[in-house]
């Protein structure tokens, strides 16, 4: 008998009396969803607008390369989604839909079927999520339950822009990834 069967067969035969998983307790969220999902964004260095808002923002921009997969926005693209993401290394703005938000940290739930390109949120320099205001969770745990055991292939929560830290604590925007985060709260 090898080594390796040895100590396994050893860790086999410890007897270890079964105990329960602990229960998960309640979380409930008595505030106001909205705001404190306005107030984790923030927090995150990003910046939530409404519809109005957006569309001013938007207008100010002028010539921007901009890619809109948002079912909300679908007429903003000023260039079409190649299907290569290396043609994007200098695409300006994405806009893609979020499928639900998380108050207690501001994070968005996307799935790859409403992003087209896996890339897309990491590859703009500055990216929108459009969000429906009436999918907002309290916290993870209803987070997660809202995933549920569905099979998206790809998906991910983002809470804000791009963001590393040194060990000096100098704060770096954009690092990875966009360098801005708008959500657009409807």
């Amino acid at each position: 008998m090898s080594s390796r069967e040895q100590i396994l067969s050893a860790i086999k035969g410890i007897e270890r009396e079964s105990k329960q998983l602990p229960d998960i307790p309640e979380f409930p969220q008595t505030e106001n969803l909205q705001k404190v999902f306005k107030d984790s964004i923030q927090g995150n260095k990003g910046e939530v607008l409404s519809a109005i808002e957006f569309e001013e923002w938007i207008a100010s921009l002028g010539d921007q390369k901009i890619i809109s997969v948002s079912s909300r926005f679908p007429n903003l693209s000023t260039i079409k989604l190649p299907s290569d993401p290396h043609q994007l290394n200098d695409l300006n703005l994405a806009i893609i839909d979020g499928q639900f938000g998380v108050s207690e940290n501001g994070a968005i739930w996307l799935e790859e079927e409403n992003l087209k390109l896996r890339a897309l949120p990491f590859i703009t320099e500055h990216l929108v999520i459009v969000l429906d205001s009436q999918k907002l969770v309290p916290s993870m745990h209803q987070a997660y339950e809202s995933i549920g055991s569905k099979h998206s292939g790809f998906g991910l929560f983002i809470a804000g822009p791009s963001k590393t830290a040194d060990i000096e604590q100098s704060l770096v925007i954009g690092a990875h990834g966009a360098k801005s985060l708008r959500v657009v709260l409807l």
